[in-house]
């Protein structure tokens, strides 16, 4: 029996029944993992002793009874930004090479409570800032859809990972969109949670006051499932309610944001078009849908840059005028940028912040949640730079970023060109339960998210 496209709650129910054991399960994955990843370069670490012992002693304590709940025995990736005690953390870079991790993240920690598998560390774009580079010691993932084009990024790996059915479940961080571009990329489901809802420590940062750490899965519940496992012990735990999950949407009222594809930054028909059938399915279910405005994108995004490039530059000063040539060429330039910003640049930023979160929650204040676009253009060719640049910032989700607002991508279809399509759902802060119920709703309406890479499937 393959197990490569069961979610985390099928295997969960899967042990429960003994119909499936955890290391029948990790075995299944590794030789997958094996056969396949040659294509898609979504792993950079492959940790297969340790994911075998985890799965040895999750299938003893869940025999004997004594589960530790939902993601027990149940196989993640971690994107190599992510320390795992003992582990080289390369931040896919050549600057960190050999820099072996002494204690676990904060979420790896959540994740072992939880009794889930680690099963290796997962590709990112150098830093999280990069792009799809070709100068540096490891190769660039690639989309299982299609190899030659963009898997999105910067958690590249953890989107083609489960593209290519490699992993159920995977981590990534999201400064300006890492979770939500790969998802988009890749046709899968990805949560940039509220800011600070998930613990960023053993995270390397890109960014202090943008950085999030954010599930990533093939289903609505499979991402709520490793939310609440994350979140597990802090102090604003998220608690996934099934039946709320579960229950529709008739009467809630959503807020669509139109105008950041329709003015602000035009996307491609085909994003458009998959973009109002989101709409009618929606409306369909029995939600009311309110014509809603915002702030413009170049609003929204010209300050998050300034942030961006100010933090990113504090981080990576020492080493950019150490060992420039260490960088690729892609991060270089764009971490370059912070050097020739002042305190006032930066402080005027944070004031601009300020009112365009007070934007987005009044706007909130009258809906539930907003329907906003993702990416503006399916997955561009991997190789060709200049188009990677161009589509890079064309997309609608750095406002979320800036504004700490909970954001959740789901598949909403696939171009001419076979290349997946995506939409988000942006809810009140803290408020991820509201999301996710409208996510899982048009999941449940649609088939997106059951569609699989046909080089992948079995």
């Amino acid at each position: 029996m393959t197990t490569a496209w069961l979610s985390a709650a099928q295997l969960r129910d899967a042990y429960a029944k003994k119909s499936l054991s955890p290391v029948e399960v990790v075995k299944s994955q590794l030789a997958r993992i094996e056969k396949l990843d040659s294509r898609y370069h979504a792993f950079l670490q492959v940790d297969a002793d340790n994911a075998l012992r985890a799965a040895r002693l999750a299938e003893q304590e869940i025999h004997a009874g004594r589960s530790l709940g939902p993601l027990h025995g149940v196989p993640v990736g971690v994107k190599d930004i992510i320390d795992i005690a003992g582990q080289t953390t390369t931040c896919h870079s050549k600057v960190m090479q050999g820099t072996v991790a002494q204690t676990d993240a904060d979420c790896v920690t959540a994740l072992r409570r939880s009794g889930a598998v680690m099963m290796g560390k997962l590709a990112l774009h150098e830093f999280a800032i990069g792009g799809p580079s070709f100068d540096l010691p490891y190769p660039p993932a690639r989309n299982p859809w299609n190899t030659n084009h963009h898997p999105g990024g910067s958690s590249s790996g953890s989107g083609a990972a489960l593209a290519a059915g490699l992993v159920p479940l995977a981590l990534g961080t999201d400064t300006g969109g890492s979770v939500r571009h790969p998802a988009a990329a890749c046709g899968i489901v990805g949560l940039k949670p509220t800011y600070d809802l998930v613990s960023r420590r053993g995270v390397f940062p890109l960014s202090f006051s943008l950085d999030h750490v954010g599930p990533m899965a093939r289903t609505v519940e499979d991402t709520a499932l490793l939310l609440e496992c994350l979140t597990a012990g802090e102090s604003r735990p998220y608690k996934l309610d099934v039946k709320s999950l579960h229950q529709g949407i008739a009467g809630m009222r959503i807020g669509v944001v139109r105008h950041f594809h329709a003015e602000d930054e035009l996307a491609e028909p085909e994003m458009a078009a998959a973009y109002d059938e989101a709409c009618r399915v929606l409306e369909k279910l029995g939600a009311q849908l309110i014509e809603v405005r915002l702030p413009s994108l170049q609003e929204f995004s010209n300050p998050q840059k300034v942030i961006l490039m100010a933090e990113g530059w504090a981080i990576h000063a020492k080493s950019l005028r150490e060992r420039p040539g260490d960088f690729a060429q892609m991060s270089r330039r764009k971490l370059l940028c912070g050097a020739f910003l002042s305190a006032g640049d930066y402080v005027h930023a944070m004031q601009c912040r300020e009112a365009l979160i007070d934007s987005v929650d009044r706007v909130l204040q009258s809906v539930d949640v907003l329907l906003v676009a993702n990416s503006m253009d399916p997955a561009c060719v991997i190789d060709d730079v200049p188009e990677v640049v161009r589509t890079y910032t064309r997309q609608a989700r750095v406002p979320f970023n800036l504004t700490g607002h909970p954001a959740l991508a789901v598949p909403s279809g696939f171009s001419k060109a076979g290349l997946p399509l995506s939409v988000q759902v942006v809810g009140r802060c803290f408020d991820e339960a509201t999301i996710f119920r409208v996510g899982a709703a048009y999941e449940r309406a649609t088939a997106w998210h059951a569609m699989h890479p046909p080089g992948c499937v079995d």
